[in-house]
């Protein structure tokens, strides 16, 4: 698609060219015969065509991949290399723009955060090396998008902390995905050099259904993954936000 406006606007620009080359021509055309006339409108069109074309080609060629480029390069700045989910920054911008844009739609402003945690992630790192706590972690990003749908979204916001943004969600419904993420991390079987380990994660999470903001979800959610840990690590505790932010 972006290939076929190259050629549109080439064409464009090149019957542009031929237009203004015959107006320019045109102030001649009344003192010249007929063989005349008919090679200078030969020169008109062919002219522009044999140099604009290649030129406006060349040139359409080389800004779209730029856009590409410029594309590209968004997509790598919006995007944890490890493990390919959204980098903070990212992912705050786009919960703040969903929590902008309908916080006057009172069918969408509900949903759930939550924020996941490795559990004894140092330990692994320790044990294993840091190569083996990447493979972790990406087993956990891999499993957490597992269980979302297309307009979820999931970022990385410390070493081995994830956040989760569940727009439109009821308060089961959040739960019934956090346990299944849970679930499914207890149990998948990761290879630690020689060693075969089983990984586990704790969510705090809330859920709204008022106008709110991103730090109040966070810090609602953050402290109910503290309570997680408190109260033995691999679980989840989640519950509605009481107020909205002030």
């Amino acid at each position: 698609m972006a290939g076929g406006r190259v050629f549109l606007v080439t064409a464009i620009g090149t019957l542009g060219c031929i237009g203004v080359a015959l107006f320019v021509d045109s102030f001649n055309f009344p003192n010249l015969d007929s063989s005349q006339l008919a090679r200078s409108l030969t020169v008109d069109i062919m002219l522009p065509i044999f140099l604009a074309v290649p030129m406006l080609f060349l040139l359409m060629s080389k800004l779209r991949e730029l856009a590409i480029a410029n594309e590209e390069l968004a997509t790598i700045a919006a995007t944890d290399s490890l493990t390919s989910v959204l980098t903070r920054g990212a992912f705050t911008v786009l919960v703040d723009a969903y929590l902008a844009k309908f916080s006057h739609d009172a069918e969408r402003m509900k949903g759930a955060f939550l924020v996941v945690d490795a559990d004894e992630f140092k330990r692994i790192n320790d044990l294993f090396g840091h190569s083996s706590g990447d493979e972790a972690l990406r087993l956990i990003a891999s499993t957490i998008r597992q269980n979302l749908r297309p307009q979820d979204l999931v970022g990385r916001v410390g070493g081995d902390e994830f956040t989760v943004f569940l727009p439109g969600l009821s308060h089961s419904q959040a739960i019934a995905i956090a346990e299944q993420m849970r679930q499914t991390i207890q149990a998948a079987e990761v290879r630690f050099l020689d060693d075969r380990r089983r990984l586990s994660i704790s969510i705090g999470g809330t859920t709204f259904a008022q106008p709110t903001s991103f730090d109040a979800l966070f810090n609602a959610a953050d402290e109910r993954l503290y309570l997680a840990k408190s109260r033995g690590r691999n679980r989840i505790e989640i519950e509605p936000l009481l107020s909205p932010a002030a």
